[in-house]
């Protein structure tokens, strides 16, 4: 059997064992610039994502009063002819049947039943 016998007068000429020499970390110029640069990655993300939304539009109202939107509710067997001639008798059926699609979005003339639909407001009493 052996035996391992540390001399503290030799300690100068064994090589150290298990003992990690420790290391400075130098950043160069560009470590440095890249390092900035994924730090400040993200706030730039949030700052551009933000500016494209822009925030959410609101409506408001200038002229002090608001003013009532008028709805019709199309009734089973009515049309949308048969309606603009209810709506505005004295107008252009063909006339209001546009303005009706237009102001309600419809991509036809063809309503349902308990379908409700805003009157446009030089239509209404």
């Amino acid at each position: 059997m052996s035996a391992v016998i540390y001399d503290h007068r030799f300690a100068s000429t064994m090589p150290s064992v298990g003992l990690v020499p420790r290391t400075r970390l130098r950043l160069t110029r560009r470590g440095r610039a890249v390092i900035a640069v994924l730090v400040s990655l993200p706030l730039v993300i949030a700052l551009v994502s933000m500016s494209l939304n822009g925030g959410g539009a609101t409506a408001t109202s200038t002229s002090g009063d608001s003013a009532a939107v008028t709805t019709v509710t199309v009734e089973a067997g009515q049309s949308l002819w048969s309606l603009a001639a209810t709506i505005a008798p004295d107008s252009s059926t063909a006339d209001v049947v546009a303005d009706l699609m237009s102001i309600n979005a419809l991509e036809s003339a063809s309503v349902v039943p308990g379908q409700q639909l805003v009157v446009p407001e030089r239509y209404v009493d």
